[in-house]
């Protein structure tokens, strides 16, 4: 899952690239003016990749979480199978 994230990323800052060229090398405005509007566009895509990060951080965090309640309730049954089996074996045993 991971890797599909970092990829739609790696697209998005490659297709981010193109489309700067692009617009330098076909760019209708003044140069002034195209500077303004890709420093615009490149703090756009600076925010989206900081919010995709923010929420692949807490997507993380979150599976983390899960997954260390479901490590403790496994323990906590196979805890509770081994006290079981050796109650049996010593009430087998003694009998």
């Amino acid at each position: 899952m991971a890797d599909n994230v970092g990829s739609k990323v790696s697209y998005f800052l490659v297709g981010l690239g193109v489309g700067a060229l692009m617009g330098v090398l076909f760019a209708p405005k003044s140069g002034e003016d195209t500077r303004e509007y890709l420093a615009k566009r490149a703090d756009d895509g600076r925010e989206f990749a900081q919010k995709k990060a923010k929420e692949l951080r807490e997507r993380a965090d979150e599976l983390i979480e899960r997954g260390k309640d479901v490590a403790s309730r496994k323990r906590e049954s196979l805890s509770a199978a081994v006290d079981a089996g050796r109650e049996a074996f010593l009430r087998e045993s003694k009998s």
